[in-house]
């Protein structure tokens, strides 16, 4: 009944083609996709179970039409230095990185770093970076818990795996302390000898049009004390 509202049908016509007593048209099909707000994978895989063609592109990151906006998003990234910024797929594989994030994956073994480098294993990994997350529980249940959203959302047979290793990696959802959930949870690594802490944000395409771009997703990491900042400040080059 909601969704027959939200997308201005009748019920009735909505569990007809629900049932399949009724075909819905290409214009009904990327209607309901959108109030369903599937992402554009799935309303191309809708089109073609109702016998239509895709209608939503899917590029390659070496692409022409493409091209422009990865040159955009390089830039974005390097712009986020001295702080670590980085983007990846819907799979979690890192497309790009800037310069700040190399530092911070020394001593991870070479076989995690073979592209593509998969963040989940990256960051769950006793090979990765897991044993110099100091906060992994919390970490590591932060990551869980948005695969398992991801996972709600598209049903992808891939995030399901991914969601297993995890637990297999010691991901648990974890559960707020006696004292509360932290205003925001960071990241706390250990370089060296010291401790860097980091908010990380996350950034999406909210009018991509196009498969690829659509499942990008681009996370910053904001310092969250004063001395991650300084210690990251004071390796930023000096300019000429």
């Amino acid at each position: 009944m909601n969704l027959a509202a939200d997308a201005e049908i009748a019920q009735r016509h909505l569990s007809f083609l629900e049932s399949g007593r009724s075909n819905p048209s290409k214009t009904m099909v990327l209607r309901l996709g959108e109030h369903l707000q599937l992402p554009l994978r799935d309303r191309n895989s809708m089109l073609l179970a109702a016998g239509f063609a895709p209608v939503y592109d899917e590029f390659d990151w070496n692409d022409g039409e493409v091209r422009p906006v990865r040159d955009m998003i390089g830039l974005f990234l390097e712009r986020h230095a001295p702080f670590p910024s980085l983007a990846f797929d819907r799979h979690w594989n890192i497309q790009f990185a800037n310069s700040p994030v190399q530092p911070l994956l020394a001593g991870v073994s070479k076989e995690i770093m073979k592209s593509p480098i998969n963040i989940v294993e990256l960051s769950l990994s006793p090979d990765g970076l897991a044993p110099r997350i100091v906060n992994f529980a919390e970490w590591s249940g932060h990551l869980l818990r948005r695969l398992d959203v991801q996972m709600q959302r598209t049903l992808d047979p891939k995030i399901a795996e991914m969601i297993r290793r995890a637990r297999s990696l010691g991901a648990k959802n974890a559960h707020a302390s006696a004292s509360g959930p932290e205003l925001i949870l960071p990241l706390r690594l250990r370089v060296g000898d010291r401790t860097l802490s980091f908010f990380s944000t996350t950034t999406i395409f909210g009018s991509a049009g196009e498969v690829l771009l659509s499942e990008l997703t681009i996370e910053t990491f904001v310092p969250a004390d004063q001395e991650t900042s300084d210690l990251l400040l004071a390796q930023m080059p000096v300019p000429d």
